[in-house]
C-alpha cells in the first residue's frame, strides 16, 4: 500500500511556497527473521521505515541522521558505524536479539510459530 506525506515545504519561484508529495511504497518485511548478514538487516529497517510511512529525509530527520546515512543504510549498510545501524534500527522499531549458535535452530522455529502482527491487529 503506497502512502503520500508531505515532503516539505519549498521556496518556490517568485517566492510562493509550494508543498511537495512524496508516495511511499511500503515493503515488506523479509520472511525470515535470521540476520546473518548487513543486507538483511538493511530491508528489516526499510520495511519499518516504509510501512510507517516514511520518507527518507522524514526518517533521517525523525531519527536524527543525514537523509544520505539513513540510504546508505538501507542499500549498503556495511558501510556505516554498526552503532549508527542499531540505533536507526531502534528508532524504527526493529529489535535485534543475540542467540547461541547451538540454539538458534530452536529459536528460529518458536519465532516462526508465533502470530504475525497482521492477524493479531485483525482480531482486536
Amino acid at each position: 500500500m503506497a502512502k503520500t506525506a508531505i515532503k516539505h515545504l519549498k521556496y518556490g519561484y517568485r517566492g510562493i511556497f509550494k508543498i511537495t508529495m512524496r508516495r511511499v511504497t511500503s515493503r515488506a518485511f523479509p520472511s525470515d527473521n535470521l540476520v546473518g548478514e548487513p543486507a538483511t538487516l538493511a530491508r528489516f529497517i526499510r520495511a519499518a521505515r516504509t510501512q510507517s510511512g516514511l520518507t527518507l529525509e522524514d526518517a533521517a530527520l525523525v531519527i536524527g541522521v543525514a537523509k544520505s546515512t539513513l540510504q546508505k543504510i538501507e542499500t549498503n549498510p556495511a558501510t556505516v558505524s554498526f552503532a549508527i545501524v542499531l540505533e536507526v534500527a531502534r528508532q524504527l522499531g526493529v529489535t535485534l536479539f543475540a542467540v547461541p549458535a547451538e540454539q538458534r535452530e530452536a529459536v528460529r522455529r518458536m519465532i516462526a510459530r508465533l502470530p504475525d502482527a497482521s492477524s493479531r491487529d485483525s482480531k482486536i
